[in-house]
């Protein structure tokens, strides 16, 4: 049982086995049942032959610019050949670690702090051609490299954080700069457009206006055009003569006396011319009860006849109204003479008072014919 317990091995999957007969190495074993000779073969290593990971410990490389950086490295390899990775180096892992330490420094010494950090690729690739090459030999294949960390002393990292802060802070003021840049740009665009859009409705507005005042001058002129023309075409159709013009100035006297401010009422000369040419008026109305007739008129429209009654009822009345008015009349500038006038008379008044009680008021008191 013991020599067949001696003489039985299993290797299992993904492993090798190194056999020594003698203390001479014999053969490789692979995975599965094996038969070896009891007490002459002895299976030394076995040797896996999986891709294995190496994470090796943080080490000090100084840089080109002379500042030390702590670089910790994991090497992922695989045993391709049993025999050489068991007799020709003694401890392969331990060998790839100070290869790999040796030749970072190597790589990192040629650099500066900066390139260093931005340049992983360009260290992980030099880095893993070095390791293949030396290892080559050994059995051993480096598949990949890579830098785990690279951590600058503490004092290169306040600097080197303080700059990014600044870099940063730069880039926001410059941010910002051009926020407000653009805003003011804008902003300016803005008022001009709307001081543009001002100054074009004003404009419009304007134009419309001196338009609309244009027209409503002309309107206006032609209105008062048309007003003096009916006017000036009424007077001479009526034929005014001086008695209407004079009655029409004495009923302009009350409203010149009207007014709480006029302390003097300075009655014109031209009065008493006025109520004369009234006075012979109503004094031939009164002697024969007939107007005067009218003067002859040039170039006036045709009226439409009247009957005989119907032209002295409209006499009679007419005859009547113009008495009663002239009465009210002369009596009216009366008040407003011995109102506004008090103590003080000019030539004028005596003149216009001699006129009144002369011809005029015996007239204005008789009694309308029926």
């Amino acid at each position: 049982m013991i020599v067949l317990a001696r003489s039985v091995r299993i290797v299992p999957q993904a492993r090798a086995g190194i056999v020594e007969r003698l203390g001479r190495y014999a053969r490789s074993l692979g995975p599965g049942l094996s038969i070896i000779v009891p007490f002459v073969d002895k299976v030394r290593y076995t040797i896996d032959l999986r891709e294995q990971v190496v994470s090796f410990p943080p080490q000090p490389v100084i840089t080109e610019d002379n500042l030390v950086v702590s670089i910790d490295t994991v090497i992922y390899f695989q045993v391709t050949n049993p025999v050489a990775a068991t007799y020709e180096i003694a401890n392969y892992i331990q060998a790839i670690e100070q290869l790999t330490m040796t030749t970072l420094r190597n790589i990192v010494g040629g650099m500066d702090l900066e390139k260093t950090l931005t340049s992983r690729e360009q260290i992980n690739t030099e880095l893993r051609g070095v390791l293949d090459e030396a290892t080559g030999k050994w059995g051993v294949r480096v598949n990949r490299v890579e830098l785990k960390g690279i951590d600058p002393p503490p004092s290169i990292q306040d600097s080197m954080e303080k700059q990014m802060r600044a870099d940063r802070d730069k880039r926001a003021a410059v941010l910002t700069a051009e926020g407000v840049r653009q805003s003011a740009i804008l902003t300016a665009e803005g008022e001009k457009q709307s001081a543009i859009l001002t100054a074009e409705g004003e404009k419009q507005s304007q134009i419309l206006r001196a338009q609309a005042q244009r027209e409503s001058q002309i309107l206006r002129a032609q209105g008062e055009a048309q007003a003096i023309e009916t006017v000036f075409n009424a007077i001479h159709e009526g034929q005014p003569d001086q008695s209407l013009l004079s009655y029409q100035y004495l009923q302009m006297l009350p409203k010149i006396a009207q007014g709480d401010a006029n302390k003097l009422w300075i009655v014109p000369s031209e009065i008493g011319k006025a109520l004369e040419g009234i006075g012979s008026m109503v004094g031939k109305l009164g002697e024969d009860g007939t107007p005067p007739a009218p003067r002859p008129v040039t170039n006036r429209t045709t009226r439409t006849p009247v009957s005989v009654g119907d032209a002295e009822q409209q006499t009679d009345h007419a005859l009547q109204s113009a008495e009663s008015e002239v009465a009210a009349a002369i009596a009216a500038a009366e008040d407003a003479a011995k109102g506004g006038l008090g103590t003080k008379r000019t030539s004028s008044e005596m003149s216009v008072s001699d006129g009144e009680s002369a011809g005029p008021a015996q007239p204005a008191a008789q009694e309308p014919r029926s």
